[in-house]
Parts: structure tokens; sequence; C-alpha cells
């Protein structure tokens, strides 16, 4: 659950909402994506009532990729990036909306795996075609709840840096849930961290990275060392 949270995204390009287990972040994700009700307050999005929008009208502002991503149905790569444009043509396909999927194809790397059904891909591959499937969805503002879930170091840092690529090169406004407080300081502009349901700290990701935020966060001591001119948190359990 989250209690009295007050707070505004997209001015930045990425920003990382970290915090312990049960800190509330998915939830506010939800309550941002429209996956969950609140049961009081309000959620716009570019002016939208999240709660009174239609879904057609918030899926054309606002892309989410949960983290249950799993489709039931088997799919190739192309096939799942369609899903992508559903918002815009209802099903119905139009020059537009096929240029939108060629590019988000190509912007994830994936041409060679168009055709490849995703069972046969790596976790690294199939996590790039959902990402895809967002990208071509073409909306503003970008939810991803937490994108880095299963995958190696490899695959977690090519999945960041395709994330910071469409922050810079496209434009996009992304909220990106993270686990690893190195990898939201290393990625994102802006860190939200959370606990108990509420917002602890909010600020550009080097002020968050500070021994005295990190402890109130996680609740135990935290070293921050800068490295290559970075900041970088030890702990030790």
């Amino acid at each position: 659950m989250v209690d009295d949270v007050s707070i505004a995204f997209g001015g930045e390009g990425v920003t990382a909402l970290i915090g312990p287990n049960g800190a509330g972040k998915s939830t506010l994700f939800g309550l941002v994506g429209r996956l969950v009700r609140p049961d009081a307050g309000r959620v716009t999005v570019d002016g939208t009532d999240v709660a009174a929008a239609s879904s057609k009208r918030l899926a054309t502002v606002l892309a989410v990729l949960r983290q249950d991503n799993h489709v039931a149905a088997r799919l190739t790569v192309h096939d799942l990036v369609e899903f992508g444009r559903f918002p815009h043509s209802r099903g119905r396909l139009t020059v537009a909306d096929r240029g939108h999927i060629d590019r988000a194809i190509a912007y994830l790397d994936l041409d060679a795996y168009r055709h490849r059904f995703l069972d046969e891909l790596s976790g690294g591959q199939r996590q790039r075609a959902f990402i895809a499937m967002v990208l071509a969805q073409d909306t503003r503002y970008v939810l991803l709840d937490e994108p880095l879930n299963n995958l190696d170091l490899r695959h977690m840092t090519e999945i960041m840096r395709l994330v910071r690529r469409m922050a810079d090169e496209l434009g996009k406004r992304i909220v990106v849930v993270l686990h690893d407080i190195n990898v939201a300081a290393t990625w994102s502009d802006r860190i939200v961290a959370m606990r108990d349901g509420r917002v602890v700290a909010d600020a550009p990701s080097r002020e968050v990275m500070r021994p005295e935020v990190l402890e109130a966060v996680y609740g135990t001591p935290v070293d921050v060392r800068e490295i290559d001119g970075r900041p970088v948190a030890l702990y030790y359990g």
C-alpha cells in the first residue's frame, strides 16, 4: 500500500523507483498505470484523469510493461510487437502502424528474431521484444516494472542501455522499478526511494546515493564509495 504520496513524474528522462520489498513501489506503479484503483486521491497523465479515461485514450499516452509479462499464446516477436499498435489500430494495421512496428523491432536490434517464437529466445532477447512492443505503442510516458528480473549481468546492462537510449534519443519519459541501487544510480536521472508506503527520498540520483539516505530507505548501514567518478553503494547485510 501507499500512504499520503504526492509526486509528479515525467520531468526527467529516466526515473528509478527503488526501495525494499513491501515498500509500495509496485503499488505506486500500479496506481499510475491503472493496474490498481486508488481508495482516495487522483492520478493524472498529461492532464488526463487515469481513473476516468477510456482505455484507448490512456494507452495512447502511457505504455506499461508489467513484471509478469508472460503470454499464454505462442507468439513470434513480430506478433508481440504488433500488440503495441492495438490502441491506435484496434487490430486493423495501417501503413503507419507497420512503420512503427518495423522501427521498434529495428531499434531493439531484433530484426534477426522477428519470426522466432518467444519461447525460443533467451531471457534478454525476450525482454527486448516486450520493450519493443512498448516502443511501438508510441507514447511519451513509459512504465517498466522490474524489467531486469531474472536477467544476468550482461542482459541487465543491455536493457538499461536501451532504456537510457529511448529517453535520450526518442524523448521518452520512463519510470522504472528497480531493486539494484547501483543500477539505478548508473542509468537514471532521478531516484524516488520508498519505504513503508511513503516516499523517503526524491532527488537527482547522485543526491540519493548517500549513506544516511540509503540507510533511511533500507534500514541497514550502507557505505557509498566514489569509483571512477561515480557513487557506488556497498552493503554487507
